[in-house]
């Protein structure tokens, strides 16, 4: 699984080069915190995702319990070492991406967090 970044609530452009293959994954907006704090969140999320012009479907998770292993300087966890939180949000998962170039713009909401991220894609050989 090929992993593409939201934001902390910017605009972005970006670039990025994924292997031939390899299924896409990312979120329109998305969160970690306690089961209530998701339930707030998620009670006002919504976004789409284009992919060279075509819409492409979300999933909802409401909130799921998520264990995470972080690293020293992390600026979502700000903390190093393992620890469980809930996880919810609006994620797009693909399959493989045909090679050559591709746009992608991802736009998520909920509450006064936005997400507004447009990539060129380039998929290649590994």
């Amino acid at each position: 699984m090929w992993f593409l970044a939201g934001t902390f609530g910017t605009q972005a452009k970006r670039t990025c080069s994924v292997p031939e293959g390899v299924p896409v994954a990312f979120p329109l907006v998305n969160l970690m915190g306690e089961p209530t704090d998701c339930a707030i969140f998620m009670n006002s999320a919504n976004g789409s995702a284009v992919l060279d012009g075509e819409e492409v479907d979300s999933e909802t998770s409401l909130g799921e319990s998520i264990s995470v292993q972080s690293v020293a300087l992390n600026p979502v966890t700000g903390t190093d070492g393992r620890f469980t939180t809930t996880g919810c949000g609006l994620w797009v998962q693909l399959p493989p991406l045909k090679p050559g170039n591709h746009t992608l713009t991802i736009r998520g909401r909920a509450q006064d967090f936005a997400v507004d991220v447009d990539y060129s894609l380039t998929v290649g050989a590994a």
